[in-house]
């Protein structure tokens, strides 16, 4: 007896406003590559690559004092501590934050805090430590402010987006039988996004290593306050240790998020 062959079903028929946001997406692709002066020709002249190898040769090779590697190793160790300390400080806020924005207090908080978290997030980490530099002054506090005012809002919309996904039959059931709000919370609804939420927060401490490096060149101290510092003096060789730095830095950052992130959601 032969079993009868199955089909494979019809994909979904697109709506009329699927195939006019792809349109007008497609659209403004084509429309930013023919209004833009790109000159691609430039980068591949016969100018261009001398000039690059050239630059690329005032790197090697790197500097290697004690002195200065000692040094190099403290501002490494800064940036590290911006970057976890602002993420940290990040989570912290956007839980509660979170809460309101997941709907957990009423239609009218959720939309006044989804708009909090959207202008936390739409002001890059560059602005904001411009602006908290003025407050705080040159040094690390303005960029760890910085960094934990812009991840604010990335968490704070991921917790709230996986706070409203989770399965609400859970705590449901536990209100049903008696247990007040806040415990049927903690017991049903938050194990269930904690890992998602653990996740994110490690994955947004990836990135504020490299945003940390990035704002010290605006004077928030650590390893882009140095590469600023010898950049601007042509000490490429110094230069070059640095940027090694930071390589090993986020080589190592992403390994170790990597491990608790597979612990985590195992």
């Amino acid at each position: 007896m032969t079993r009868p062959v199955s089909t494979i079903p019809a994909p979904p028929r697109r709506s009329l406003g699927t195939w006019l946001l792809l349109t007008g997406i497609v659209a403004l692709v084509v429309a930013s590559f023919a209004s833009l002066p790109l000159a691609w020709s430039a980068f591949f002249t016969a100018e261009a690559v001398t000039s690059a190898r050239e630059f690329l040769e005032g790197f090697a090779p790197p500097e290697t004092g004690p002195a200065f590697l000692q040094k190099t190793l403290g501002a490494l160790g800064e940036t590290l501590a911006m970057s976890a300390l602002g993420t940290l400080l990040a989570a912290v806020l956007g839980l509660p934050l979170a809460l309101a924005g997941a709907g957990r207090m009423g239609r009218v908080a959720r939309a006044a805090v989804r708009l909090v978290l959207n202008v936390l997030r739409s002001i890059p980490e560059l602005v904001w430590a411009a602006v908290l530099l003025v407050l705080a002054g040159l040094g690390p506090m303005a960029g760890t402010l910085a960094l934990a005012a812009h991840t604010a809002g990335v968490l704070g919309r991921l917790f709230a987006d996986a706070l409203e996904n989770v399965e609400p039959l859970a705590e449901q059931s536990l209100r049903t039988n008696g247990a007040r709000p806040l415990a049927a919370f903690l017991y049903a609804t938050l194990p269930q996004a904690l890992p998602q939420m653990l996740s994110y927060t490690l994955y947004r401490w990836e990135n504020n290593i490299r945003a940390a490096a990035v704002l010290g060149v605006v004077g928030a101290g650590g390893l882009g306050q140095m590469l600023k510092y010898h950049l601007s003096l042509f000490q490429m060789p110094s230069a070059a240790t640095v940027v090694i730095a930071m390589l090993v830095l986020v080589a190592l950052v992403d390994a170790v998020s990597y491990a608790l992130r597979r612990a985590l959601t195992r």
